[in-house]
């Protein structure tokens, strides 16, 4: 048997919730994913003005920082410099580009959380981890 730790979907709503709060409050239009620690959606928001392509994106990105277990920003970077394959970027259900970060609890990963909207991967971040800071004391048990 394996026993291990998963995001409820109340937790995994609330890291969206402050995640999309964090953008709208720096003027952004975005959508949000979490997923599991599988990579299966929990939760997805997209706020009234975000792109119509921003719900698959994020859904990616997240997806890719479980996948990989390292935050989308650090496999870009890594693809960019030629120390990975860039053939990884074309794998299925991925996005390379930042903006998806792991979400651990007490060293092991639990999920993922993507954004997609804002003007840039280093903003996408940003967003995404205000909505783990604002989880945190319910994943450090």
């Amino acid at each position: 048997l394996v026993i291990y730790k998963s995001l409820s979907p109340e937790v995994a709503l609330e890291a969206a919730q402050a995640t999309l709060k964090k953008c709208r409050d720096n003027g952004f239009q975005v959508a949000v994913a979490v997923v599991d620690r599988f990579g299966q959606p929990q939760v997805m928001l997209r706020d009234r003005f975000a792109g119509s392509h921003t719900p698959d994106t994020a859904t990616r990105k997240a997806y890719t920082a479980v996948s990989f277990r390292t935050a989308t920003s650090e496999m870009a970077k890594l693809i960019r410099s030629g120390q990975l394959e860039p053939g990884l970027a074309q794998l299925p259900h991925t996005a390379m580009i930042g903006g998806g970060l792991m979400i651990e609890a007490a060293g092991s990963m639990v999920g993922g959380i993507g954004v997609s909207g804002a003007p840039g991967g280093d903003k996408d971040d940003e967003c995404a981890k205000a909505g783990i800071d604002a989880i945190r004391d319910k994943l450090d048990f």
